[in-house]
Protein backbone atom coordinates (compact mmCIF):
# COMPACT_ATOMS: atom_id res chain seq x y z
CA UNK A 1 0.00 0.00 0.00
CA UNK A 2 2.91 1.87 0.58
CA UNK A 3 3.74 2.50 -3.22
CA UNK A 4 -0.10 4.21 -3.72
CA UNK A 5 0.53 7.91 -2.92
CA UNK A 6 3.38 7.48 -5.56
CA UNK A 7 1.58 6.15 -7.99
CA UNK A 8 -0.87 8.90 -8.17
CA UNK A 9 1.83 10.99 -8.18
CA UNK A 10 3.07 9.60 -11.42
CA UNK A 11 -0.52 8.98 -13.13
CA UNK A 12 -0.79 13.19 -12.16
CA UNK A 13 2.40 14.17 -14.12
CA UNK A 14 2.09 12.30 -17.15
CA UNK A 15 -1.15 13.27 -18.86
CA UNK A 16 0.77 12.24 -22.37
CA UNK A 17 3.48 9.13 -22.92
CA UNK A 18 5.92 12.04 -23.50
CA UNK A 19 5.63 12.95 -20.20
CA UNK A 20 5.40 9.20 -18.69
CA UNK A 21 8.71 8.44 -20.09
CA UNK A 22 10.24 11.44 -18.93
CA UNK A 23 9.04 10.93 -15.26
CA UNK A 24 10.40 7.53 -15.67
CA UNK A 25 13.45 8.82 -16.94
CA UNK A 26 14.09 11.08 -14.14
CA UNK A 27 13.34 8.72 -11.30
CA UNK A 28 15.82 6.02 -13.11
CA UNK A 29 18.33 8.95 -13.14
CA UNK A 30 18.10 9.37 -9.48
CA UNK A 31 18.66 5.44 -9.24
CA UNK A 32 21.77 6.09 -11.10
CA UNK A 33 20.87 4.53 -14.22
CA UNK A 34 22.91 6.41 -17.05
CA UNK A 35 20.99 8.00 -20.08
CA UNK A 36 22.63 6.68 -22.97
CA UNK A 37 21.98 8.20 -26.49
CA UNK A 38 21.37 6.42 -29.72
CA UNK A 39 23.03 8.45 -32.09
CA UNK A 40 26.51 7.72 -30.04
CA UNK A 41 29.23 5.10 -28.87
CA UNK A 42 28.09 3.30 -26.11
CA UNK A 43 30.43 2.55 -22.81
CA UNK A 44 29.18 0.02 -20.71
CA UNK A 45 30.41 -2.55 -18.17
CA UNK A 46 28.99 -5.31 -16.19
CA UNK A 47 26.81 -4.55 -13.38
CA UNK A 48 25.98 -1.22 -14.69
CA UNK A 49 22.40 0.46 -15.18
CA UNK A 50 21.22 1.93 -18.40
CA UNK A 51 18.13 3.67 -20.00
CA UNK A 52 17.23 4.54 -23.44
CA UNK A 53 14.37 6.92 -24.93
CA UNK A 54 13.36 6.50 -28.67
CA UNK A 55 10.47 9.93 -29.57
CA UNK A 56 10.58 10.95 -26.29
CA UNK A 57 7.86 8.30 -25.68
CA UNK A 58 9.51 5.04 -25.48
CA UNK A 59 11.76 3.65 -22.74
CA UNK A 60 13.94 0.73 -21.94
CA UNK A 61 15.92 0.60 -18.71
CA UNK A 62 18.66 -2.33 -18.37
CA UNK A 63 20.44 -3.60 -15.45
CA UNK A 64 23.11 -5.65 -16.66
CA UNK A 65 23.85 -8.73 -14.37
CA UNK A 66 27.33 -9.91 -13.15
CA UNK A 67 26.86 -13.68 -15.50
CA UNK A 68 27.30 -13.36 -19.27
CA UNK A 69 23.91 -13.46 -20.78
CA UNK A 70 24.81 -16.60 -22.44
CA UNK A 71 24.50 -18.59 -19.47
CA UNK A 72 21.58 -16.55 -17.35
CA UNK A 73 19.30 -15.39 -20.36
CA UNK A 74 17.38 -11.82 -20.07
CA UNK A 75 14.40 -10.96 -17.62
CA UNK A 76 11.87 -8.64 -19.57
CA UNK A 77 9.05 -7.17 -18.57
CA UNK A 78 6.92 -4.84 -21.17
CA UNK A 79 4.34 -2.47 -20.98
CA UNK A 80 3.18 0.37 -22.93
CA UNK A 81 3.28 4.40 -22.27
CA UNK A 82 -0.14 5.38 -24.52
CA UNK A 83 -4.10 5.63 -23.68
CA UNK A 84 -6.71 6.17 -25.77
CA UNK A 85 -7.50 10.08 -25.82
CA UNK A 86 -8.14 13.10 -27.94
CA UNK A 87 -5.62 14.53 -30.18
CA UNK A 88 -5.21 17.70 -31.17
CA UNK A 89 -5.22 18.17 -35.38
CA UNK A 90 -2.58 20.22 -37.56
CA UNK A 91 -4.52 23.02 -38.31
CA UNK A 92 -7.45 22.80 -34.88
CA UNK A 93 -8.95 26.45 -34.94
CA UNK A 94 -12.84 26.16 -35.01
CA UNK A 95 -14.81 29.44 -34.87
CA UNK A 96 -18.39 28.91 -34.92
CA UNK A 97 -21.73 29.96 -33.77
CA UNK A 98 -19.37 32.15 -31.40
CA UNK A 99 -17.67 29.65 -29.97
CA UNK A 100 -13.73 28.60 -30.42
CA UNK A 101 -13.01 25.29 -30.57
CA UNK A 102 -10.20 22.41 -31.59
CA UNK A 103 -10.62 19.99 -33.89
CA UNK A 104 -9.47 16.40 -32.24
CA UNK A 105 -8.78 12.89 -33.67
CA UNK A 106 -9.34 10.12 -31.45
CA UNK A 107 -6.17 8.10 -31.03
CA UNK A 108 -6.82 4.08 -29.84
CA UNK A 109 -9.87 2.76 -29.24
CA UNK A 110 -11.68 5.43 -26.84
CA UNK A 111 -14.56 5.48 -24.79
CA UNK A 112 -16.01 8.47 -26.39
CA UNK A 113 -19.23 9.21 -23.99
CA UNK A 114 -17.43 9.92 -20.05
CA UNK A 115 -15.24 12.75 -22.31
CA UNK A 116 -18.19 15.18 -22.12
CA UNK A 117 -18.81 17.45 -19.57
CA UNK A 118 -15.42 17.37 -17.74
CA UNK A 119 -12.64 19.98 -17.62
CA UNK A 120 -9.27 19.16 -20.08
CA UNK A 121 -6.41 20.26 -20.01
CA UNK A 122 -3.93 19.92 -22.83
CA UNK A 123 -0.34 18.44 -23.07
CA UNK A 124 2.30 17.06 -25.40
CA UNK A 125 5.35 17.81 -27.34
CA UNK A 126 6.05 21.31 -29.41
CA UNK A 127 8.47 21.51 -31.89
CA UNK A 128 9.81 24.72 -32.98
CA UNK A 129 12.53 26.93 -34.28
CA UNK A 130 14.63 29.28 -32.13
CA UNK A 131 17.79 30.96 -33.51
CA UNK A 132 18.25 29.12 -36.50
CA UNK A 133 18.11 25.38 -35.02
CA UNK A 134 14.84 22.89 -34.60
CA UNK A 135 14.06 22.08 -31.24
CA UNK A 136 11.53 20.34 -29.43
CA UNK A 137 9.95 20.78 -25.49
CA UNK A 138 7.37 18.99 -23.18
CA UNK A 139 4.41 21.27 -22.09
CA UNK A 140 1.41 21.11 -19.89
CA UNK A 141 -1.39 23.40 -19.20
CA UNK A 142 -2.21 22.05 -15.99
CA UNK A 143 -5.10 23.99 -15.50
CA UNK A 144 -8.50 23.55 -17.04
CA UNK A 145 -9.06 24.86 -20.63
CA UNK A 146 -11.64 23.41 -22.28
CA UNK A 147 -14.73 21.32 -21.91
CA UNK A 148 -17.36 18.94 -24.51
CA UNK A 149 -20.48 20.12 -23.14
CA UNK A 150 -23.42 17.22 -23.13
CA UNK A 151 -26.77 18.07 -25.05
CA UNK A 152 -29.45 18.70 -22.57
CA UNK A 153 -31.53 15.74 -22.39
CA UNK A 154 -34.64 17.85 -23.69
CA UNK A 155 -33.10 18.64 -27.12
CA UNK A 156 -32.06 14.47 -27.48
CA UNK A 157 -34.40 12.73 -25.92
CA UNK A 158 -33.08 8.87 -27.06
CA UNK A 159 -30.12 9.85 -24.73
CA UNK A 160 -30.22 7.42 -22.45
CA UNK A 161 -30.81 4.39 -24.99
CA UNK A 162 -27.44 5.36 -25.98
CA UNK A 163 -26.33 6.74 -29.56
CA UNK A 164 -23.48 7.04 -31.80
CA UNK A 165 -20.96 9.75 -31.07
CA UNK A 166 -19.95 11.44 -34.06
CA UNK A 167 -15.86 11.73 -33.70
CA UNK A 168 -16.25 14.83 -36.40
CA UNK A 169 -19.02 16.78 -35.41
CA UNK A 170 -19.22 16.09 -31.72
CA UNK A 171 -15.82 15.79 -29.93
CA UNK A 172 -14.82 19.48 -30.80
CA UNK A 173 -13.82 20.76 -27.48
CA UNK A 174 -14.84 24.50 -27.09
CA UNK A 175 -12.16 26.69 -24.96
CA UNK A 176 -13.71 30.10 -25.25
CA UNK A 177 -15.78 32.46 -27.21
CA UNK A 178 -14.81 33.59 -30.12
CA UNK A 179 -14.88 37.51 -29.06
CA UNK A 180 -12.97 40.16 -31.63
CA UNK A 181 -10.21 38.32 -31.76
CA UNK A 182 -10.05 34.24 -32.70
CA UNK A 183 -8.00 31.68 -30.98
CA UNK A 184 -4.03 32.27 -32.23
CA UNK A 185 -2.89 28.49 -31.06
CA UNK A 186 0.34 28.58 -32.12
CA UNK A 187 0.69 31.76 -30.19
CA UNK A 188 -0.80 30.34 -27.23
CA UNK A 189 1.81 27.41 -27.50
CA UNK A 190 4.61 30.25 -27.47
CA UNK A 191 3.11 31.76 -24.68
CA UNK A 192 3.50 28.49 -22.57
CA UNK A 193 6.76 27.69 -23.65
CA UNK A 194 8.10 30.71 -22.01
CA UNK A 195 6.09 30.37 -18.71
CA UNK A 196 6.88 26.78 -18.39
CA UNK A 197 10.53 25.94 -20.04
CA UNK A 198 11.71 29.99 -20.14
CA UNK A 199 11.91 30.17 -23.88
CA UNK A 200 10.73 33.87 -25.40
CA UNK A 201 10.44 34.00 -29.25
CA UNK A 202 9.79 30.56 -30.19
CA UNK A 203 8.42 29.96 -33.90
CA UNK A 204 6.40 26.97 -33.30
CA UNK A 205 6.68 24.47 -36.32
CA UNK A 206 5.03 21.55 -34.99
CA UNK A 207 2.88 20.20 -32.13
CA UNK A 208 1.62 16.45 -30.96
CA UNK A 209 -0.89 17.85 -28.81
CA UNK A 210 -3.19 15.20 -26.33
CA UNK A 211 -6.57 16.71 -24.39
CA UNK A 212 -6.79 15.45 -20.54
CA UNK A 213 -9.35 14.97 -17.85
CA UNK A 214 -7.63 17.63 -15.15
CA UNK A 215 -9.39 15.40 -12.35
CA UNK A 216 -6.36 14.01 -10.13
CA UNK A 217 -6.07 10.32 -9.58
CA UNK A 218 -7.51 9.06 -6.15
CA UNK A 219 -7.22 6.39 -3.70
CA UNK A 220 -11.57 6.27 -3.13
CA UNK A 221 -13.90 3.54 -1.41
CA UNK A 222 -15.51 2.90 1.62
CA UNK A 223 -12.00 1.61 2.89
CA UNK A 224 -9.82 3.00 0.12
CA UNK A 225 -10.14 -0.01 -1.82
CA UNK A 226 -9.77 1.35 -5.05
CA UNK A 227 -7.43 3.63 -7.33
CA UNK A 228 -9.53 5.95 -9.55
CA UNK A 229 -7.34 7.62 -12.67
CA UNK A 230 -7.00 8.38 -16.23
CA UNK A 231 -4.49 6.14 -17.68
CA UNK A 232 -4.45 3.45 -15.75
CA UNK A 233 -4.12 1.40 -18.82
CA UNK A 234 -1.16 1.45 -19.07
CA UNK A 235 0.57 3.38 -16.93
CA UNK A 236 0.01 1.05 -13.83
CA UNK A 237 2.16 -1.55 -15.04
CA UNK A 238 4.68 0.83 -16.27
CA UNK A 239 4.76 2.13 -12.36
CA UNK A 240 4.90 -1.49 -11.17
CA UNK A 241 7.65 -2.54 -13.31
CA UNK A 242 9.54 0.34 -12.59
CA UNK A 243 9.46 0.02 -9.20
CA UNK A 244 10.27 -4.05 -9.47
CA UNK A 245 13.30 -3.05 -11.47
CA UNK A 246 14.58 -0.36 -8.70
CA UNK A 247 13.96 -2.99 -6.44
CA UNK A 248 16.51 -5.70 -8.23
CA UNK A 249 19.57 -3.58 -8.53
CA UNK A 250 21.41 -6.24 -6.07
CA UNK A 251 19.98 -8.97 -8.28
CA UNK A 252 22.70 -9.65 -10.69
CA UNK A 253 20.47 -10.41 -12.84
CA UNK A 254 20.05 -9.35 -16.93
CA UNK A 255 17.14 -7.70 -16.45
CA UNK A 256 15.15 -5.06 -18.89
CA UNK A 257 11.88 -3.03 -18.74
CA UNK A 258 10.35 -1.98 -21.71
CA UNK A 259 7.70 0.65 -22.47
CA UNK A 260 6.79 1.46 -25.42
CA UNK A 261 4.57 4.00 -27.00
CA UNK A 262 1.50 3.05 -30.02
CA UNK A 263 0.11 -0.25 -28.45
CA UNK A 264 -3.30 1.31 -28.53
CA UNK A 265 -2.89 1.79 -32.57
CA UNK A 266 -1.26 -1.45 -33.38
CA UNK A 267 2.49 -0.89 -32.25
CA UNK A 268 3.64 -0.13 -35.64
CA UNK A 269 6.20 2.29 -35.25
CA UNK A 270 9.42 3.12 -35.42
CA UNK A 271 9.46 3.15 -31.21
CA UNK A 272 6.45 0.68 -30.96
CA UNK A 273 6.47 -3.27 -30.01
CA UNK A 274 6.39 -3.80 -33.87
CA UNK A 275 9.15 -1.47 -34.87
CA UNK A 276 12.64 -2.60 -34.34
CA UNK A 277 13.31 -0.48 -30.97
CA UNK A 278 13.79 -3.18 -28.21
CA UNK A 279 15.43 -5.88 -30.51
CA UNK A 280 18.39 -2.98 -31.74
CA UNK A 281 18.89 -2.01 -28.09
CA UNK A 282 19.12 -5.96 -27.28
CA UNK A 283 22.08 -6.45 -30.30
CA UNK A 284 23.83 -3.74 -28.98
CA UNK A 285 24.03 -4.51 -25.44
CA UNK A 286 24.21 -8.35 -25.84
CA UNK A 287 25.08 -9.79 -29.37
CA UNK A 288 28.24 -10.55 -30.53
CA UNK A 289 26.84 -12.77 -33.01
CA UNK A 290 23.76 -13.67 -34.50
CA UNK A 291 24.20 -17.17 -33.29
CA UNK A 292 24.79 -15.98 -29.61
CA UNK A 293 21.87 -13.58 -29.71
CA UNK A 294 19.05 -16.78 -30.58
CA UNK A 295 20.84 -18.46 -27.86
CA UNK A 296 20.10 -15.37 -25.28
CA UNK A 297 16.71 -15.04 -26.50
CA UNK A 298 15.82 -18.75 -25.95
CA UNK A 299 17.11 -18.53 -22.31
CA UNK A 300 15.09 -15.71 -21.66
CA UNK A 301 11.67 -14.65 -20.65
CA UNK A 302 9.68 -11.78 -21.93
CA UNK A 303 6.33 -10.76 -19.17
CA UNK A 304 3.57 -8.50 -21.35
CA UNK A 305 1.82 -6.64 -18.56
CA UNK A 306 -1.02 -5.07 -19.48
CA UNK A 307 -4.64 -4.64 -17.73
CA UNK A 308 -7.13 -6.61 -17.69
CA UNK A 309 -10.91 -7.03 -17.49
CA UNK A 310 -12.00 -7.33 -13.89
CA UNK A 311 -15.74 -9.00 -13.11
CA UNK A 312 -18.02 -5.97 -13.17
CA UNK A 313 -20.91 -6.85 -10.92
CA UNK A 314 -23.14 -5.22 -13.03
CA UNK A 315 -22.36 -7.14 -16.21
CA UNK A 316 -21.29 -10.49 -15.09
CA UNK A 317 -22.31 -12.07 -17.90
CA UNK A 318 -19.73 -10.32 -19.78
CA UNK A 319 -17.30 -12.90 -18.91
CA UNK A 320 -16.74 -16.70 -18.70
CA UNK A 321 -17.84 -18.02 -15.46
CA UNK A 322 -14.97 -19.68 -14.91
CA UNK A 323 -12.30 -17.21 -15.78
CA UNK A 324 -13.63 -14.17 -14.42
CA UNK A 325 -11.22 -12.05 -12.19
CA UNK A 326 -11.99 -10.14 -9.47
CA UNK A 327 -10.28 -6.91 -8.17
CA UNK A 328 -8.03 -7.00 -5.02
CA UNK A 329 -7.60 -11.29 -5.85
CA UNK A 330 -4.50 -10.61 -7.55
CA UNK A 331 -2.28 -10.59 -10.99
CA UNK A 332 -4.58 -12.53 -13.82
CA UNK A 333 -2.82 -14.86 -16.34
CA UNK A 334 -4.05 -13.86 -19.52
CA UNK A 335 -4.79 -16.38 -22.31
CA UNK A 336 -6.01 -17.14 -25.36
CA UNK A 337 -6.48 -19.78 -28.15
CA UNK A 338 -6.06 -17.61 -31.23
CA UNK A 339 -2.46 -15.62 -30.28
CA UNK A 340 -4.31 -13.09 -28.98
CA UNK A 341 -2.20 -13.45 -26.00
CA UNK A 342 1.24 -15.31 -25.89
CA UNK A 343 0.63 -17.00 -23.01
CA UNK A 344 1.61 -20.76 -23.18
CA UNK A 345 1.64 -23.70 -21.00
CA UNK A 346 4.85 -23.09 -19.83
CA UNK A 347 4.94 -19.58 -19.39
CA UNK A 348 1.76 -20.01 -17.14
CA UNK A 349 3.57 -22.51 -15.52
CA UNK A 350 6.58 -20.72 -14.40
CA UNK A 351 4.50 -17.63 -13.54
CA UNK A 352 2.05 -19.57 -11.25
CA UNK A 353 4.99 -21.50 -9.74
CA UNK A 354 6.80 -17.90 -8.86
CA UNK A 355 3.99 -16.33 -7.62
CA UNK A 356 3.06 -19.93 -5.32
CA UNK A 357 6.88 -19.56 -3.81
CA UNK A 358 6.16 -15.53 -2.70
CA UNK A 359 2.22 -15.75 -1.50
CA UNK A 360 1.27 -13.62 -4.61
CA UNK A 361 -2.43 -14.59 -4.98
CA UNK A 362 -3.00 -15.46 -8.93
CA UNK A 363 -6.10 -15.59 -11.33
CA UNK A 364 -7.05 -16.58 -15.01
CA UNK A 365 -8.33 -14.78 -17.76
CA UNK A 366 -10.16 -16.15 -20.83
CA UNK A 367 -12.87 -14.23 -22.94
CA UNK A 368 -16.03 -15.43 -23.24
CA UNK A 369 -15.81 -17.84 -26.89
CA UNK A 370 -18.88 -15.61 -28.06
CA UNK A 371 -16.98 -12.27 -27.55
CA UNK A 372 -13.80 -11.16 -29.30
CA UNK A 373 -10.27 -10.37 -27.69
CA UNK A 374 -8.08 -7.70 -27.24
CA UNK A 375 -4.42 -8.05 -27.24
CA UNK A 376 -1.67 -6.62 -26.12
CA UNK A 377 2.77 -6.02 -27.14
CA UNK A 378 3.22 -10.04 -26.03
CA UNK A 379 2.29 -11.59 -29.13
CA UNK A 380 3.99 -8.50 -31.13
CA UNK A 381 7.27 -8.71 -29.32
CA UNK A 382 7.03 -12.43 -29.10
CA UNK A 383 6.95 -12.62 -32.99
CA UNK A 384 9.80 -9.90 -33.65
CA UNK A 385 12.27 -11.55 -31.48
CA UNK A 386 11.37 -15.02 -31.04
CA UNK A 387 11.37 -14.89 -27.15
CA UNK A 388 9.23 -16.82 -24.67
CA UNK A 389 6.40 -14.57 -23.22
CA UNK A 390 3.60 -14.49 -20.67
CA UNK A 391 0.46 -11.84 -20.71
CA UNK A 392 -0.69 -10.38 -17.27
CA UNK A 393 -2.21 -7.41 -15.80
CA UNK A 394 -3.90 -6.60 -13.05
CA UNK A 395 -8.04 -6.54 -13.09
CA UNK A 396 -9.85 -2.95 -13.50
CA UNK A 397 -12.96 -1.49 -14.64
CA UNK A 398 -13.71 1.06 -17.31
CA UNK A 399 -10.95 0.38 -19.54
CA UNK A 400 -10.20 2.72 -22.45
CA UNK A 401 -12.60 5.44 -20.62
CA UNK A 402 -11.36 8.54 -19.37
CA UNK A 403 -11.23 7.50 -15.58
CA UNK A 404 -10.60 3.47 -15.18
CA UNK A 405 -10.53 1.69 -11.71
CA UNK A 406 -8.40 -0.90 -10.14
CA UNK A 407 -8.21 -2.05 -6.74
CA UNK A 408 -5.46 -0.89 -4.49
CA UNK A 409 -4.33 -4.23 -3.26
CA UNK A 410 -3.30 -5.35 -6.63
CA UNK A 411 -0.35 -3.37 -7.33
CA UNK A 412 1.44 -4.53 -4.32
CA UNK A 413 1.00 -7.87 -5.47
CA UNK A 414 2.24 -7.09 -8.81
CA UNK A 415 5.32 -5.43 -8.07
CA UNK A 416 6.00 -8.18 -5.75
CA UNK A 417 5.74 -11.17 -8.54
CA UNK A 418 8.01 -8.69 -11.18
CA UNK A 419 10.56 -8.13 -8.39
CA UNK A 420 10.68 -12.00 -7.68
CA UNK A 421 10.92 -12.22 -11.22
CA UNK A 422 13.60 -9.71 -11.64
CA UNK A 423 15.81 -11.44 -9.21
CA UNK A 424 15.05 -15.45 -9.84
CA UNK A 425 17.74 -17.18 -11.20
CA UNK A 426 16.32 -19.10 -13.95
CA UNK A 427 13.80 -18.67 -15.98
CA UNK A 428 12.73 -21.72 -17.96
Amino acid sequence: MSQIPALLDFLDHSPTPFHACANMVQRLQRAGFILLDEREAWQIEAGGCYCITRNDSSLIAVQLGQRPALQSGLRLVGAHTDSPCLRVKPSAVINRHGFCQLGVEVYGGALLAPWFDRDLSLAGRVTFELSGKVQSRLIDFKRPLAVIPNLAIHLNRQANQGWPINAQTELSPILALAGDNPLDLSALLTQQLAAEQGIESAQILAFELSFYDTQKAAQIGLNGEFIASARLDNLLSCFAGLEALLAAKTSGQHCVLVCTDHEEVGSASACGADGPFLEQVLRRLWAQNEAQFAQILQQSLLISADNAHGLHPNYADKHDGNHAPMLGAGPVIKINSNQRYATNSETAGFFRHLCQREAVPLQNFVSRSDLGCGSTIGPITASRLGVRTLDIGLPTFAMHSIRELADSRDLGFLIQALKAFFACDQVL
